[in-house]
């Protein structure tokens, strides 16, 4: 499984961005998709997830302003970025996994596939 993230750049509070997330992989719409972020100095953390029924999850911090989609024709996945606060800085990961559970949905280490990462940074 390889996974390509894209999109990530500098934008202005209050702006908005689009990340694409390519996936080579057999199978696209049995694998939940997430985003992940990562910010200087901080932890991993949860962004969005999406599986194939396809429902939807996401952070308290995002949710209302982030939603993430898929299209399972061409495997990709799609997180659009609303609103976006200078704390939204961070490098975005995509993550896929066949098997993650509903309650270890939001745990990085229950993903076995990531991309690479795309940097998004929010000024303000």
């Amino acid at each position: 499984v390889q996974l390509q993230a894209s999109g990530g750049g500098l934008v202005q509070a209050g702006g908005s961005l689009r990340l694409s997330c390519a996936a080579s992989v057999r199978s696209f719409r049995q694998y939940t998709m997430a985003w992940f972020r990562q910010g200087q100095g901080k932890e991993r953390e949860f962004v969005a997830a999406i599986r194939y029924s396809p429902t939807t999850h996401y952070s308290d911090s995002v949710r209302g302003r982030f939603t993430i989609s898929r299209d399972n024709a061409i495997n990709m996945v799609y997180l659009q970025m609303n609103s976006l606060k200078p704390e939204d800085t961070a490098v975005y990961y995509c993550a896929a996994d066949a098997r993650v559970i509903l309650s270890s949905i939001t745990t990085a280490r229950n993903y076995h596939y990531w991309g690479q990462g795309t940097q998004v940074t929010v000024s303000s």
